[in-house]
């Protein structure tokens, strides 16, 4: 497979160039860039020295064309004006949130922009690959899902899809580590700010949030609204999602508990914990895994869902490749099979 990578420069690019360049079925990768066109890869990143002898080139839709996949590691706007130039030519798997939404009213009030051309929004598959295998496998144009709605959705998914849960009292309590804001700059993630310091933001105005609704709805066949409320943490990578919701009759932790099995015990990226132990963030650092566990306050009639990822790799380059692996016919695995780095 010859793969392309478009904004190969920032956070996303560089881990799919990691991940990618130890896939067996990938033999060569081309970086592409906006406006460092000439420059390579290890000036960019240095260590990478003497591994990926890469030089950024300009986006030329014809050029991008040619390549069996091409991931568009943009900012908001890129993919919703490129992926119609690219499609049917080539496969397109589309890691910013310009085709997630497929309201494109909801996008532009959330998002703050124009949304893309109903056409494209209508033949993205949203690629939450435990659940969504079957139609990522016919794709040609996939959404990868953003970082806190993975982590989310796969631990709350089963519970609204049975109607376990009260989901008009779902609160969700997330946490990331910087890498989630990008490499750019910003007052918000620098040293002296974040350094010892822990962050709300965006409250109420998440632009994740759409995305959990729409997801959380589409399983529960009924509009969800949730609260949800993001953190900043001063550390890299990793985010935990902590949901709290107020169980409906007749459900109790063995119930549940089967539940989650059934969901998930044939999926090889979601670990659920014994009952009474709970996902730290670096036990999934590097690695394509979303552990997961729960609880069942019977004093208060509430459980809690505890989900964590390494949002750079499941919630963002390691979920693209295993969609990409399904769209190709390949083992979902395949170039994933990594321990997680600890400690």
């Amino acid at each position: 497979m010859r793969i392309a990578i478009v904004g190969a420069t920032g956070y996303g690019g560089i881990e799919l160039i990691r991940l990618l360049h130890n896939h067996p079925a990938v033999e060569d990768i081309a970086v592409f860039s906006s406006s460092q066109e000439g420059k390579t890869m290890v000036e960019n990143y240095p260590h990478v020295t003497d591994i990926i002898k890469l030089s950024l080139e300009s986006i030329d839709p014809d050029k991008l064309t040619k390549y069996d996949v091409v991931f568009l590691s943009t900012p908001p706007g890129v993919s919703a004006e490129l992926s119609g130039k690219l499609i049917p030519k080539t496969k397109v798997i589309d890691l910013s949130g310009d085709l997630r939404i497929k309201d494109g009213t909801a996008y532009e009030a959330w998002y703050g922009r124009e949304s893309a051309v109903d056409s494209l929004l209508e033949k993205a598959v949203y690629g939450l690959t435990e659940w969504k295998e079957e139609e990522i496998k016919t794709a040609s144009l996939l959404a990868n899902p953003g970082c806190y709605p993975t982590a989310v959705l796969l631990g709350l998914a089963p519970l609204v899809q049975e109607g376990v849960i009260d989901t008009d009292q779902l609160i969700i309590d997330a946490k990331s580590g910087t890498t989630g804001a990008g490499r750019s700059l910003s007052a918000i993630t620098h040293f002296s700010e974040m350094n010892d310091n822990l962050k709300v933001y965006k409250v109420n105005e998440h632009k994740h949030t759409p995305e959990i609704e729409q997801e959380l709805s589409a399983l529960s066949h009924s509009d969800v609204t949730v609260t949800f409320t993001p953190h900043l943490v001063p550390m890299t990578r990793g985010i935990m999602a902590t949901m709290y919701a107020p169980l409906k009759k007749d459900w109790n932790e063995q119930k549940i508990e089967e539940l989650y099995q059934d969901a998930y015990s044939q999926k090889q990226f979601v670990r659920l914990r014994e009952s009474g132990t709970f996902p730290f963030t670096k036990e999934v650092y590097g690695t394509n895994f979303c552990d997961i566990s729960f609880t069942v306050d019977e004093r208060t009639g509430r459980m809690t869902v505890v989900s964590v990822i390494d949002n750079l790799v499941k919630g963002a380059s390691g979920q693209a490749i295993q969609n990409m692996n399904l769209m190709f016919g390949l083992a979902e695995e395949t170039g994933l099979q990594a321990i997680p780095i600890y400690p």
